[in-house]
């Protein structure tokens, strides 16, 4: 019995998009009275592959690895394990950008960004409120 194959359900070679170039990396955040404290784990990654950028509210962190690649050595499907690492994190306005501070030890990349000054005082974990909320609708 011949196999057919319905034409709405076959994919064209073209829509197949190439492998992802990055890959996202594990981490952790951490909410301090006055920064946010965000972990990044990136084995394999020295200092010079590191670079951090905002764009907007955006944090992004690209994470390269370096390349040391014997002449006899060949790669067996360790193709996503040898990928760089890219993390996009929206954090909005709250944060000064400009006085990001970074260190990196052993493939984990602590990021301290400091609070905008008004964010500072309130609490960890909460914005500061813009009027009372009594049964779900607000009070000035």
């Amino acid at each position: 019995m011949p196999t057919l194959i319905h034409p709405a359900l076959a994919r064209p070679a073209d829509t197949i998009g190439p492998a992802p170039s990055f890959r996202h990396p594990h981490y952790d955040c951490e909410d301090l009275p006055q920064a946010l404290r965000i972990t990044v784990y990136v084995p394999g990654v020295d200092s010079h592959g590191i670079e951090i950028s905002s764009r907007g509210p955006d944090l992004v962190v690209t994470a390269r690895k370096a390349r040391h690649v014997r002449v006899n050595w060949q790669a067996l499907h360790l193709e996503t394990a040898q990928l760089d690492y890219r993390l996009k994190l929206r954090l909005g306005a709250a944060f000064r950008f400009d006085e990001l501070r970074a260190t990196l030890h052993d493939g984990v990349l602590v990021l301290s960004l400091p609070k905008r000054p008004g964010l500072a005082a309130a609490s960890p974990g909460r914005l500061p409120a813009l009027g009372r909320v009594e049964r779900g609708r607000r009070v000035a």
